[in-house]
């Protein structure tokens, strides 16, 4: 009687352990990435209405490190707007082209460190602001226009 109790005890403790696998939990989902340029018109608009774009004159540059990054990011969407119909759209391509030229000065002047506003942060800031609402516009023109 022994033996069968310890043959059932552990056919259980079999089917308890297959049932774990060698996962300690679920997948982890890769990154959603690029979300391409469907998606753009809300990204400008959430872009648009941060306070690093509204004023970048009197933002510290540090706390605009978040922004600029995501205005970096989305310069990709826009090139590939720019890019993604028969003929390159040149106007489109050039202002995603300042947005990176901007972003980059932003992070080539250490931008992310500097707790005051002006000099060569503040002017990075202005550029992203000025370079972002260049494509915000013809962003809109293209979807109101097809």
């Amino acid at each position: 009687m022994r033996t069968r109790s310890s043959l059932v005890a552990l056919g259980v403790l079999a089917l308890v352990l297959t049932g774990c696998g060698n996962e300690a939990g679920p997948k982890a989902r890769p990154g959603a990435g690029d979300p391409g340029p469907d998606a753009l018109p809300t990204k400008l608009e959430a872009l648009s209405a941060d306070a690093c774009f509204t004023g970048p004159q009197t933002q510290l540059p540090k706390g605009c490190e978040k922004y600029a990054t995501e205005v970096g990011n989305t310069a990709g969407s826009v090139h590939k707007l720019a890019k993604a119909g028969k003929t390159v759209n040149q106007p489109l391509d050039r202002d995603a082209t300042a947005i990176d030229q901007a972003v980059g000065a932003f992070r080539q002047a250490g931008c992310t460190t500097v707790a005051a506003p002006g000099g060569a942060c503040t002017q990075a800031l202005v550029s992203i602001s000025t370079a972002l609402t260049e494509v915000k516009q013809k962003v809109n023109q293209l979807a109101t226009t097809g």
